[in-house]
């Protein structure tokens, strides 16, 4: 499992950037990744609950920048080039903060403007639109309330606001010729927004099968992950974050495996 000192330097560089999904599938991110390459890896993301592009956000007391402010862009100028892929997932909150899906669009250009400079591929992941469009009105207002209690956009304002960001999204990927992912819609169920547990695995094996330029297969079997390691993971700290307004800092990278595979949280 882990040690403190690297035993390999990585061969490849694995870049996620995103917000819940990222972090809830976070180990099972690692252990696809891992698995997919088979080579020690530098696995770099910016993630968390509520995660914005541009702005500061605030979850039960825990406080992270945007994407685009954190330390992840000056860590990448500081190491050695790799070759790297990048996944950019989990955009919308910012729209429940209410920023102008415009606004977002920018934040978004910027981030994959800066990636296409040391990748060699991106993917960036769709809005789950199918299951946006399902969603009812008094659903939304329930999850509205339990993820983005501080959020009063309404029900019509957030479906035009979804449809708007996905179709500039569409042509933003077009432009840049990176790969734009539709998520499959049986990836969600009630819960409009976070991809179920029980579909972890084939989730995100589609998603970094699209960073390699592979065709998606579906997952046979979720990868294994020994609890200590699920934990260990999932109670990494990044390099910057407010703890009910204390700050916390953590060099990085935070955790390092056996075969030198690292982990930096930004």
């Amino acid at each position: 499992m882990a040690g403190q000192a690297e035993t390999a330097a990585p061969a490849r560089r694995v870049i996620l950037l995103g917000a819940s999904n990222v972090a809830r599938g976070f180990s099972t991110i690692v252990a696809t990744a891992r698995e997919l390459w088979d080579e020690p890896l530098d696995i770099v993301a910016a993630l968390g609950h509520g995660r914005s592009f541009g702005q500061s956000n605030n979850v039960l007391g825990r406080t992270l920048p945007g994407i685009l402010p954190c330390g992840l862009w000056q860590a990448l100028e500081q190491r050695p080039r790799l070759p790297a892929v990048a996944v950019v997932t989990d955009i919308g909150n910012d729209l429940l903060y209410g920023v102008p899906a415009a606004r977002v669009l920018q934040w978004v250009g910027e981030v994959t403007l800066r990636l296409e400079t040391t990748c060699q591929r991106v993917v960036v992941t769709q809005l789950p639109l199918d299951s946006i469009r399902q969603m009812r009105r008094e659903r939304f207002l329930l999850m509205r309330s339990i993820f983005f209690p501080r959020s009063r956009l309404g029900y019509d304002q957030a479906l035009l606001a979804a449809e708007e960001l996905g179709a500039g999204l569409r042509e933003l990927v077009e432009q840049r010729g990176g790969t734009l992912l539709e998520p499959a819609a049986e990836w969600y169920g009630w819960d409009p927004i976070h991809i179920r547990r029980t579909l972890f695995a084939d989730a995100w094996r589609s998603v970094l099968a699209n960073c390699v330029g592979a065709p998606a297969q579906s997952a046979t079997r979720a990868p294994r992950i020994a609890w200590h390691v699920w934990w260990r993971l999932h109670t990494l700290r990044p390099e910057q974050r407010r703890m009910f307004g204390i700050e916390q800092t953590r060099t990085q990278p935070a955790h390092y495996f056996a075969d030198g595979t690292r982990i930096s949280l930004y």
